[in-house]
């Protein structure tokens, strides 16, 4: 069936410059309630072919109850497509004492899906922001990296997601965001180098214009046993 896919990538380039995010990205659900899918019987005839295409019989008894599986596991897997960032962002606190330092989680685990292969990477999140005023429930820093990571996605593309939420929403002084993962496109397969490990990182505001900032927060995620 011809299904609408939502473009959740934008081309524009302007004086030479990558294009920045777009608000569309976390301001909504990337998948509309309305939106054409295939049903989910059409998925698992998907996932036969796919069993027959590498050789297997999909109809021997231990893969008899697979294309169930495997779809319900992308249910799980993608369930971010289905998910509003902003949503998680919207709920801040005032209750501060005139906080004005950042606000740093650090060592937030996540596992995505990367959109080239569409095998796993996975690793760890590290977020700080300085506040302006009112700061955000600590747990939803984890919300939203899980939100975008249970997409098809880019390392590089995860933590602009990141940034930009939290930067367009919260306002902040600044934000920064590092994240290290290791991709399994790369470890289990093509050169095989298992232990590579890729680090990606974004600031704005204070952390992009203040390199002892910048410097402080990177001192604070790497600790002094790591």
């Amino acid at each position: 069936m011809d299904a609408l896919i939502k473009s959740i990538r934008p081309n524009k380039q302007s004086e030479g410059r990558p294009a920045e995010i777009d608000p569309a990205e976390f301001m909504a659900a990337a998948v509309r309630a309305d939106q054409p899918r295939p049903s989910r019987a059409e998925a698992e005839k998907a996932v036969e072919i796919l069993l027959s295409y590498i050789g297997e019989n999909p109809d021997r008894e231990g893969l008899l109850e697979t294309p169930r599986r495997v779809v319900e596991a992308y249910d799980e897997l993608y369930q971010g497509y289905h998910q509003c960032p902003a949503e998680v962002l919207n709920r801040t606190f005032g209750e501060t004492a005139g906080y004005d330092d950042f606000v740093l989680v650090r060592d937030i685990e996540f596992t995505s899906q990367c959109e080239h292969h569409m095998m796993p990477f996975y690793g760890k999140a590290h977020i700080a922001y300085t506040p302006v005023e009112r700061v955000v429930g600590l747990s939803k820093l984890a919300r939203l990296t899980d939100i975008f990571a249970r997409r098809l996605q880019t390392q590089e593309h995860l933590t602009a997601q990141i940034t930009a939420a939290i930067d367009e929403i919260l306002k902040p002084r600044g934000v920064a965001v590092l994240i290290e993962a290791e991709h399994t496109c790369m470890s289990v397969r093509g050169v095989a180098k298992h232990g590579a490990v890729t680090f990606t990182s974004r600031f704005t505001g204070m952390f992009r214009d203040n390199p002892a900032e910048q410097q402080r927060f990177l001192s604070l995620v790497r600790g002094p046993n790591r």
